[in-house]
């Protein structure tokens, strides 16, 4: 189902939703699904261009992270943290990239109990030559959006992830 067909599908389903769940704020409910109609529409932008090179995009997204950090290095759990997935799938994506030889991970120097991940000079070839095939697709994918579009976007979205840090419950409430 192409991201069309998806947005015609909430608009057709929401008025028999909000009449069968009249206790359901419907334009809350609408935001998380165009939300979720929208990851799986970049999901199928880009998906085709990392499976082409080989690469998941979480990796990518840790190789672009540790090029940009300083001395190339960050441990686990900030990948984990900055990359938006669960310590043992950042675990996971880490020992790919160790037996690729794009990452390096050792034992931190002052705590035996941090690990501390380093980009090698082959990660970093790789991430580059991955930025240049990504960025066409990239452009294309918010090409109807201009400038200011983008810009407010991006600020509705920030505003989003710290709404949603604010209203997240702690599990036990659901017990």
């Amino acid at each position: 189902m192409k991201g069309a067909e998806r947005l015609v599908a909430v608009e057709v389903s929401t008025p028999s939703m909000a009449r069968a769940l009249p206790e359901l704020p419907m334009t809350q409910t609408v935001m998380v699904r165009l939300l979720r109609i929208a990851v799986a529409g970049m999901s199928d932008c880009f998906e085709p261009v990392f499976r082409a090179a080989g690469l998941a995009e979480n990796s990518f997204h840790i190789l672009c992270l540790l090029m940009a950090a300083e001395a190339g290095s960050a441990s686990p759990s900030e990948l984990s943290d900055l990359v938006g997935t669960s310590r043992a799938n950042i675990t996971r994506l880490l020992d790919a990239l160790v037996d690729e030889r794009l990452v390096s991970r050792r034992t931190a120097a002052r705590d035996a109990r941090r690990q501390v991940v380093t980009i090698t000079a082959q990660g970093r070839a790789r991430c580059r030559v991955m930025a240049e095939q990504i960025a066409p697709p990239l452009r294309a994918a918010f090409g109807q959006l201009d400038d200011e579009e983008l810009a407010t976007l991006a600020r509705l979205l920030r505003k989003a992830v710290t709404s949603f840090d604010g209203a997240a419950m702690p599990a036990r409430a659901f017990s």
